[in-house]
């Protein structure tokens, strides 16, 4: 997937929400009318920006009571707090599966490559419309509710730490890494290999799919010069030496 490629969300269905005896939704009705309020909020935040989305045109377009969205959610930052935390667990979701993919690998696969999967799934969803989106939104609102940004630290960020760290655990019990610490290295690979591709995509300057494929290649061969295990070690000296450039 490019990375300028748009992500299409189905229109929220409008229907009315089935009520019980006592008058109030029933627990599916209920599930599915949360899910509904977030699917619209989501669109408006997107489509509008955060100053200019109202609860009230969320309830509007979603065709619920606006008692109702201020009761489930208490104010905007709430309802954004929650709209956050369902799309970063979507933003998360490949990277999981990505590392589970190269959990189960052939043992013939190289580091390198196994980490370019990773890397390029993670450039996918990390450098697309959507992430960049909530991401300039945070940084707008991070000194007005900086408990917005201390969600997205903690169900982002660490999270993407803990799932590359575990999958560095793994490489590091097989003999493929060589690092003291697994959570410091997983911080540097997700710094040097999407950090900065991120940023600038969130700056408005979005790099050509194949510049993003190269700079992340060259950032995964920098951090594995000082990572690289026993095994991987002998596995490259018995291809020979390296062409290196003359420093004169």
């Amino acid at each position: 997937m490019g990375l300028t490629a748009t992500r299409t969300r189905p229109a929220a269905p409008q229907r009315e929400v089935p009520k019980s005896r006592g008058g109030r939704p029933t627990k599916t009705a209920a599930i599915e009318r949360d899910q509904r309020l977030i699917e619209v909020a989501t669109r408006l935040f997107l489509d509008r920006g955060f100053d200019a989305t109202s609860l009230d045109a969320v309830a509007e377009a979603a065709r619920v009571s606006k008692p109702t969205v201020y009761a489930r959610y208490g104010d905007k930052r709430g309802l954004f707090a929650a709209v956050l935390r369902r799309e970063i667990a979507r933003w998360l979701a490949p990277l999981s599966a990505a590392a589970e993919t190269q959990l189960s690998s052939a043992a013939d696969i190289s580091v390198e490559q196994r980490l370019v999967e990773i890397g390029r799934e993670m450039l996918s969803f990390t450098c697309g419309p959507d992430a960049v989106a909530f991401s300039r939104m945070m940084t707008s609102q991070a000194i007005n509710f900086p408990d917005v940004a201390k969600l997205g630290k903690e169900e982002g960020w660490l999270k993407a730490v803990a799932t590359t760290a575990r999958f560095f655990d793994h490489l590091v019990a097989q003999g493929a890494l060589d690092v003291e610490d697994t959570t410091i290295a997983a911080e540097v690979f997700l710094d040097v290999v999407v950090g900065h591709t991120h940023r600038m995509a969130t700056f408005g300057t979005t790099l050509e799919p194949k510049s993003a494929e190269k700079r992340m290649r060259s950032a995964i061969k920098l951090f594995l010069a000082g990572a690289l295990g026993p095994a991987d070690r002998v596995r490259d000296a018995a291809k020979g030496p390296t062409r290196r450039r003359s420093s004169r």
